[in-house]
This record gives structure tokens, sequence and C-alpha cells, in this order.
């Protein structure tokens, strides 16, 4: 007698580990107070970070090491510093904390969502797309904390920030950095020039390269980027100001513009709204920045930054509407 050959029953395919330990593995605890400590570069700076006793961080940390079996940080009188190992395994670190944060944020519903959204962002651009959007942000997750950091901190417009997990989204320069990337808007540079000494309309013709050449220029410090676009962008058409002075404050350079001690160029964002003793001119050739919203791949998902993103993008094209009736030069891509 013969029986029907049974088909095995089908099953979810294994998740393996190419790593094999035999002791215990790294616990989400000891990865904190790890990356803690290293960010701080000392034990009492992280503990009051964190609200914990140095004792408990520092067995934290040691029973991280052992469970590696590696040295992470080089103690000393002055701090601490990370091994080569530590930076090795701070990068992982950070991204395994940061997994978990997010799945129990992918887990919750819009009303119940709790914890911090950090945001970069440059200073024209805080001013001008952060309040709206995060108005929607606090309505659509009462309980979300926000925080906005700097995008020039990290020389990089945000970009570091965003790759070492240090914020989750950035309003930064569009450029070829891992992120995913949604356009907010085209900002063009203009030239900031006295009012009284042009009048009240300027031939855009008139003011040429040699307009330009033959005043003082005042921009941001070299290590802006705001300096290094139109210092790049003048010597691509072979000017050489007569004078580059480099003030940290934008007010401070509109100040001295209205007092005729030379012009600036600045992103159209960074005029609004524009003294009543300046005024902008387009440059002779046009020069503009791509301003994006950008976060790591795989975290737009999460309900809180997509939100965000779409608040802010909806911000963007509030204000290129509001400024385009103000007559600064500012859009919506294809728009």
């Amino acid at each position: 007698m013969s029986s029907a050959a049974r088909s095995p029953s089908p099953r979810a395919p294994s998740v393996r580990s190419s790593v094999r330990s035999t002791g215990p593995r790294p616990t989400l605890a000891q990865l904190r107070v790890f990356v803690a400590v290293a960010r701080a570069g000392a034990f009492s700076e992280a503990a009051t970070d964190l609200n914990m006793s140095q004792s408990t961080l520092s067995e934290g940390v040691a029973g991280l090491e052992r469970a590696l079996g590696v040295r992470l940080l080089e103690r000393s009188p002055s701090g601490v510093a990370l091994t080569a190992t530590g930076e090795r395994v701070l990068d992982h670190a950070v991204r395994a904390i940061q997994a978990s944060d997010d799945l129990m944020l992918s887990a919750l519903d819009d009303e119940a969502l709790t914890g911090t959204l950090t945001v970069a962002a440059y200073r024209s651009l805080g001013v001008h797309l952060l309040p709206p959007a995060l108005a929607a942000v606090h309505a659509r997750f009462p309980l979300l904390e926000v925080k906005v950091l700097n995008a020039e901190s990290d020389g990089q417009g945000g970009q570091q920030l965003i790759l070492k997990r240090q914020a989750d989204v950035g309003l930064m320069l569009d450029s070829d950095a891992p992120f995913l990337s949604y356009p907010l808007i085209q900002d063009d540079y203009v030239a900031v020039v006295p009012r009284r000494e042009f009048g009240k309309d300027v031939d855009p013709a008139a003011f040429n390269w040699a307009e330009l050449s033959r005043r003082a220029l005042l921009l941001p410090p070299s290590s802006d980027p705001c300096f290094q676009r139109v210092f790049s962008h003048l010597q691509e058409h072979g000017i050489v100001p007569q004078t580059i002075m480099e003030f940290a404050d934008d007010d401070v350079i509109f100040s001295m513009v209205a007092h005729g001690l030379g012009i600036s160029i600045q992103p159209s964002l960074a005029t609004i709204p524009l003294r009543s003793d300046l005024m902008t001119v387009p440059l002779p050739v046009r020069l503009t920045r791509s301003l994006v919203v950008a976060t790591l791949p795989g975290r737009a998902s999460l309900p809180h930054i997509r939100g965000f993103i779409e608040a802010v993008r909806a911000s963007a094209a509030q204000l290129a509407l509001s400024s385009g009736m103000a007559g600064q030069q500012v859009h919506v891509p294809g728009v």
C-alpha cells in the first residue's frame, strides 16, 4: 500500500549571521553608553548627558569591550580617545542604535509618536522655511520634540551631521552625497547694493562685471559655502574684486553696504526681508543654488521624517509664491 508523498510545509527564510560568537552579544544599552562617551570625549560629560553615574557608564563600556574582545577607548586624565578599532565600531554602534529606534518609531501612530526630530538647516532656510513646516509637524505629531542644528557647523552644509546620524534630515544644497533628496527651491544669487547710490531702478544690463570689479566685495568668511560659490563664480569669469572683506554676520554686511562701503553677493533668501536702504540686482551671469530636503536612504518612510518632508516642501512652495510677488529670485523647480 503506497502513501502519497507529503510536501514540506513552507517556512520563512532564516536570517543567518556570518559572525560566530561563543560569548555574550553587545547590548543596546552598552552601545548607547559607548557612543555617548565617544562623542563627549569624557565619562563625566557623558554621564551628565545621560543622567547616569560615571561608574555605570564605565561598566557599560567595559562590558562592550569584553563582549567584543577589544579595547575601544584609551583612558587618560584629560579624557578618553577612540582607538583605531573604536573608530570603526563607533559608526556601526550609531547605526545599530538608530535602527532600533527607527523600528520603534515605525510602529507608532502619529498621535503617539514621541522622541526627537533633529533638523540641520542653513540660517536663511531656517528663517523662511522652518517655522511653518514645524508648526505643521507639531500639529501632526504633538508629542514629538524638534531640535534644529546649524548646517554650517560641520563645514559641509550639514552632510556630515546626517551621515554621522546626528541629524535626521537636512535642508541643504543639492549634492552627490548618498542621500535621498527632494527638491525645494532654486535660489538665485544677487548683488546687494545701496539704494541711495544706485537710485530707484537699476538697469541689469548696466550692472556688469566691471561694476563688480571696482568695488569692495563684502562676503561671509572664506569657510562659508556662500563665499566659496561666489568666489569660484567670479574666478570663472576672470573677475578679481578690488577688495574682499569677510564678516560672519549678514546683518553687519548689509549695514556696511547701506553705508556705501562696498557691495555683497548673497542668495536671494538671505536678503529677505530686504532693508529699505538696499536693493538687489541680478548678476551679469546667473548663479543659483539648488536647495533640497535630504535624509538617509531607508529613513524617508519613517512617519516623523516623512511628515517633515511633506511639510517643508509645502512651505517651500508657499515661500516661492510670496517671494515671487516681492520680486525676489526664488522659485520651485519646474514652476
